[in-house]
């Protein structure tokens, strides 16, 4: 048995959706064609949208997604890292190498989510809430090679001394999770990876994914 809907939640979150997937926002005739409804229905839903401050509307007319969806996302983040966080123990304790998961916002690559092993003489300090460009390092390469379309052959990005001296790292990108552009990774002091750590943050990258779907 179908469980009842509302249709006006699903119009709502469906021009959610439609201003989401568009950078220069969207007139009310062109989200009443995407919709298949009419103008008035439109203007109703972005008037409620726009008391919640989830859209708003420029001065030609055309609606974008508002600043309260941002506040939303942050909420976002404990839940990631609550989900994340047994794959991430057993790979820190397994490699005996400090592990993350990091999350794109924006133009950089931040660590949501830290590990360390409890076993080690040392490891690297790193810290939920550090940020690097997306171009630096392992975690955020892996994710641009994920959005590319093109993953690493192996199915993780190694790097060396880029985010800081000394250090090693590997991330493999998270896949198939809607909405969520991220990476789990690993950080050592050491001069290479050694090769069985790439297929195991593979292996974590995976958990990750299969706990936020």
């Amino acid at each position: 048995m179908t469980a009842e809907t509302s249709q006006t939640l699903d119009r709502g979150l469906r021009v959610l959706k439609l201003l989401a997937d568009t950078d220069h926002g969207l007139t009310v005739t062109e989200l009443s064609n995407k919709l298949g409804v009419n103008r008035t229905v439109v203007y109703r839903l972005l008037a409620t949208l726009e008391q919640h401050a989830l859209v708003r509307r420029d001065l030609g007319g055309r609606a974008r997604v508002g600043l309260g969806v941002l506040r939303l996302g942050r909420q976002v983040h404990p839940l990631v890292r609550e989900a994340a966080m047994p794959a991430l123990r057993s790979l820190a304790e397994d490699i005996g190498a400090t592990a993350h998961l990091t999350l794109v916002d924006g133009a950089e690559a931040l660590a949501v989510a830290v590990v360390e092993p409890t076993w080690t003489d040392y490891h690297v300090a790193y810290r939920a809430g550090f940020r690097h460009p997306l171009d630096r390092g392992a975690a955020g390469k892996a994710i641009l090679a994920a959005r590319q379309g093109r993953p690493n052959e192996p199915g993780y990005t190694l790097t060396h001394g880029e985010l800081e001296a000394g250090a090693s790292g590997a991330a493999a990108a998270l896949v198939g999770v809607t909405g969520i552009e991220g990476s789990v990774g690993v950080v050592m002091l050491a001069d290479s990876v050694p090769e069985r750590v790439g297929p195991r943050v593979v292996d974590a990258a995976r958990e990750v994914a299969d706990a936020l779907r």
